[in-house]
């Protein structure tokens, strides 16, 4: 997890890019839903929901008719079969994302699937071989489909879980409402997509904004984090308690208080705590959200009942979580490539001239920012990859199958960067020349400006992976390449 000292970032950089918090009290949000039990069918339409109690009903687009989607629970090594069927008016897939699945599988239009048309139906199946706290989204005119709902919650259920009182998901999303309840249109505003991307100002919590979330004195649970944004990146604070961090992204790590007891959450990361409620009853502690200077607001409350404690010490068995199959990189035989990020606004040296980027290694993609008139605003190693994916993209690097590789990622850009590699979870081996401590696996490394994180993989999975921030906007106007393992 990155340092206190970079979970800030200045209010007059948040503002320009058009972005504020707009801080609202709301009821308590309805429980994560999850999936039938004789199988899982989702359904993408529209529909209607009330995200905020001072606001009217909104559009929005649902799984399954709901916000956040139906849970998917799987269980690890066991094969999975789920139907995906289309009644929006445009084309989709489904990402499943963070889970190291076939190539077919991986829901990338034209890379690796035909986009699912209005009105048909797509069939994944995968067995997935990992444990933990994973989502789904769309991977088709990614910006605006995940920008009005479509996301929910994986969770691959351990063969040897935790022991806690509960098992509790919090997914995390950020809204840009109109006063009128409406979602605000002007998706892919091109300054926003050279900044910090399209940021809003209401969050919810399980498709709610929420007011607090009830919890009884001396329990321990196990609470997984996962952040649906389109860009907003979180640093979140539990007042009068200390979580410990269990996993990133589904890996289970060495446990861990979190840096300056903030826990650091980019655009489609996900953090698996175990949290020791010790307050008092009818007492309640603020959940602060302070990422951006001068723009923190309480996310929610935890609110503890007027029942006495149900036990009468502290819940003192352990909190390791069962590590997964991961194969291991041998450092010392690891092929080695670097990685550039670059572009954007007050970065712009760094696209090595935009003019010239035009002429060379530019891709457009289906609904992009080219599409648009916009043109690209980010690379990586000086070409742009703009969309959501689409046939015919070369990749930035190819590695044998069975090889271990290691990727210094550099950011030579001024904004900030989750980059998620499809098909694969890397082991991080340093930030900025320091090892990284406590065993972390991520498939989204969150980057500050100007870090450089080394990482590391085993190629076993053959295919083309994409590759890409999960800052929407900066993925649709040219954060993105591909990685083949042949």
């Amino acid at each position: 997890m990155n340092s206190e000292s970079h979970c800030l970032v200045s209010r007059r950089g948040l503002l320009q890019a058009g972005a504020g918090l707009l801080l609202a009290s709301a009821l308590a949000p309805f429980p994560a839903r999850s999936a039938p039990s004789d199988g899982h069918r989702i359904v993408a339409a529209p529909g209607r929901t009330r995200l905020r109690p001072d606001r009217p009903e909104t559009d929005v687009w649902t799984y399954n008719g709901t916000v956040p989607g139906s849970v998917v629970r799987l269980r690890q090594g066991e094969r999975a079969r789920l139907v995906v069927e289309n009644r929006l008016d445009q084309e989709t897939t489904v990402h499943w994302h963070g889970i190291r699945l076939p190539n077919a599988m991986d829901g990338v239009p034209g890379l690796t699937q035909p986009p699912i048309k209005s009105g048909e139906t797509f069939v994944y199946e995968f067995t997935p071989p990992d444990a933990g706290t994973f989502w789904y989204h769309p991977h088709a005119n990614s910006l605006e489909q995940l920008g009005r709902g479509l996301a929910g919650a994986v969770i691959v259920e351990d063969r040897e879980p935790v022991a806690v009182d509960r098992d509790l998901l919090w997914l995390l999303s950020d809204w840009r409402l109109t006063d009128g309840g409406g979602i605000a249109s002007r998706f892919g505003n091109w300054m926003e997509a050279a900044m910090s991307g399209r940021v809003g100002n209401t969050v919810t919590l399980n498709g709610r904004a929420s007011a607090a979330e009830p919890f009884r004195a001396g329990e321990r649970v196990r609470l997984r984090l996962v952040n649906a944004s389109l860009a907003r990146i979180m640093a979140l604070r539990f007042e009068g308690h200390r979580p410990m961090v269990v996993a990133i992204d589904g890996q289970p790590c060495d446990p861990h208080e979190p840096e300056h007891g903030r826990i650091l959450l980019g655009p489609a990361m996900r953090v698996d705590l175990v949290l020791d409620l010790e307050g008092e009853p009818e007492r309640r502690y603020d959940v602060i959200d302070d990422f951006y200077d001068g723009l923190s607001y309480r996310l929610t409350q935890i609110a503890y009942d007027e029942r006495p404690p149900i036990r009468a010490h502290a819940f003192d068995g352990p909190v390791a979580l069962t590590h997964n199959p991961l194969p291991e990189p041998d450092l010392a035989s690891a092929e080695r490539h670097t990685l550039t990020l670059q572009g954007g606004m007050m970065s712009m040296s760094g696209m090595s001239g935009m003019s010239g980027m035009m002429g060379r290694g530019m891709m457009g993609g289906g609904g992009g920012m080219m599409g648009m008139g916009h043109g690209a605003v980010w690379s990586i190693n000086d070409t742009s990859m703009t969309g959501d994916g689409h046939a015919g993209m070369e990749p930035a690097l190819t590695f044998k199958q069975g090889r271990s590789v290691v990727l210094a990622l550099r950011n030579e850009t001024a904004w900030w960067h989750p980059m998620h590699f499809h098909g694969y979870s890397l082991k991080v081996l340093s930030r900025n020349g320091k090892a990284v401590p406590h065993r972390q696996w991520q498939d989204t490394v969150l980057m500050a400006p100007k870090d450089i994180v080394e990482v590391a993989f085993v190629a076993d999975n053959p295919g083309d992976w994409m590759l890409h921030c999960h800052v929407m906007d900066h993925q649709m106007s040219g954060m993105m390449t591909v990685l083949r393992v042949a």
